[in-house]
C-alpha cells in the first residue's frame, strides 16, 4: 500500500456454467489484476461445453475451483464467499469482467471501511466486449433501494446498481445470511438491501471498476419475469425495515403494486387491454413455439 501497510486480503468468487465464450477473459481480467494479496475462487456448475477445460488452464493461479453440480447461482456464490478469507469480496459472473488495475486503484486511493459497502463505475459492454455506455449507481439509502419507478428504473437517473461494481465486506454478507439460494433472480438487490437494514454506508468510488456484458443469454433480459422477481424482493425487503414509519412502508408497497400493474401494461396489446399474466403468458408461449417451428420449417427447406 502507499502509506506503508500491508495490502488487505480479497476474495473474488466467479460462479460459472456454460459460458464458455466468456469465461476466459473473465478469469484472466481477475488474475492480471496485479493485487499482490488476491484469492480467486471458481465455482463452476458442472459445465458441459469448455469451461472444465479453460478452468484447468488457469488452475495453477486459482485459489480453489470445482466443476459439479450445484443448488444453483446464489449456493455457488454462498460457498465461494464462505471458502474466503478476504477483508472485502465481490463476485464477477463468468460473463462479466473487473476492470483493468480495479482492485489496486481501490485499495492505493479508497482503501477500506468494514462498515462501507463502495461502488465504482461500470462499464457496459457489448458480446464482443466493445464499450456501451459507462454506469454510476445513484442508490445511497434503503428508501432510494426499493423505490423502484423513481429511482432504481428510473429512464433519466438509471440508479441502479450493477452488481460486479460492488466491493463489500465478506464477514457483513456472511453475518446478513449472504445470497438467498431461493431467489434466482435478484438475489444481488436483495443483498444489497439486506446491507443497508444492517446499517452499511453505501460509499460511490468513481473508480472504473468492472465492465457488464450485455448479451441475449441474460436472465436480467427476461423482463417481465426480471420486474416480478425485483417486486417481490423490494417489498420483502420493506416489509423487514421495522424502523420505517408504517405510514412510509405502506406507500412504498403501494407504488410498487402500482408500477409493477404499468409494467405489465406495457409488455403487449393484450396486458394493455387488462387481460393478467395467468391467461396471456400462455398465449405468448404457443405463440413462440409457432415462430420457433416455422423457422426450423424454412431451415429445412432452404
Amino acid at each position: 500500500m502507499p502509506d506503508g501497510k500491508a495490502w488487505p486480503l480479497i476474495s473474488v468468487v466467479t460462479p460459472s456454467f456454460n459460458q464458455a465464450q466468456f469465461l476466459e477473459a473473465t478469469l484472466r481480467s481477475i488474475l492480471l489484476q496485479g493485487y499482490p494479496n488476491l484469492e480467486y475462487f471458481v465455482m463452476d456448475g458442472g459445465s458441459t461445453d469448455r469451461s472444465v477445460e479453460i478452468i484447468r488452464k488457469y488452475s495453477p493461479w486459482l485459489t480453489s475451483w470445482v466443476s459439479e453440480r450445484d443448488g444453483g447461482q446464489s449456493a455457488a456464490i454462498n460457498r465461494g464467499l464462505r471458502l474466503g478469507s478476504g477483508l472485502f469480496t465481490t463476485w464477477i459472473n463468468s460473463d462479466d469482467m473487473l476492470s483493468q488495475d480495479a482492485l489496486v486503484a481501490h485499495a492505493s486511493t479508497i482503501g477500506f471501511d468494514s462498515g462501507s459497502v463502495y461502488v465504482g463505475d461500470c462499464l457496459y459492454v457489448d458480446e464482443e466486449t466493445r464499450p456501451l455506455n459507462v454506469h454510476r449507481g445513484r442508490v445511497h439509502s434503503f428508501t432510494d433501494l426499493v423505490r423502484i419507478r423513481t429511482v432504481w428504473r428510473d429512464p433519466e437517473q438509471r440508479g441502479h446498481i450493477v452488481q460486479p461494481e460492488v466491493l463489500f465486506p465478506r464477514q457483513l454478507a456472511l453475518d446478513v445470511g449472504a445470497l438467498d439460494v431461493s431467489d434466482h433472480r435478484t438475489m444481488d438487490y436483495e443483498l444489497w438491501g439486506k446491507f443497508f437494514l444492517a446499517g452499511a454506508a453505501f460509499k460511490y468510488t468513481h473508480i472504473p471498476f468492472a465492465m457488464f456484458r450485455l448479451h441475449g443469454q441474460q436472465k436480467t433480459g427476461q423482463g417481465w419475469a426480471q420486474t416480478q422477481s425485483l417486486i417481490q424482493t423490494a417489498e420483502k425487503l420493506v416489509g423487514q425495515a421495522h424502523e420505517l414509519p408504517e405510514q412510509e412502508r405502506q406507500r412504498l408497497v403501494a407504488d410498487l403494486h402500482a408500477y409493477e400493474r404499468d409494467y405489465w401494461r406495457a409488455t403487449g396489446p393484450l396486458a394493455r387491454l387488462g387481460l393478467p399474466p395467468r391467461i396471456v403468458l400462455p398465449l405468448r408461449e404457443v405463440q413462440a413455439n409457432w415462430r420457433r417451428r416455422a423457422v426450423q420449417l424454412v431451415r429445412r427447406a432452404s
